[in-house]
């Protein structure tokens, strides 16, 4: 089966964001009233897997193994079959 797997790799808080800080900065002197932004990288991978729960299993195996530093990144993992 196939899957369609979404991961979301966004900064830890207490992290320096410094795209998010610029973005926030431009945006208020556009004159939109931003307090923050967190600028976040999303993945959207195809997999082939024989159930949801290996298809998850690989998702978060590949964050740890390169997509996100748990030093400092927080990840969620969305699954979904592929029809």
């Amino acid at each position: 089966m196939k899957f369609r797997l979404r991961v979301e790799v966004s900064l830890k808080p207490g992290h320096s964001d410094p795209e998010g800080e610029t973005t926030a900065r431009l945006l208020r002197e556009l004159g939109y009233r931003v307090e923050w932004v967190n600028v976040s990288k999303v993945y959207t991978i195809l997999l082939e897997a024989n159930s949801r729960e290996e298809a998850t299993a690989r998702a978060d195996e590949m964050c740890r193994r390169l997509l996100a530093n748990p030093t400092k990144d927080n990840y969620t993992i969305t699954v979904e079959e592929e029809r």
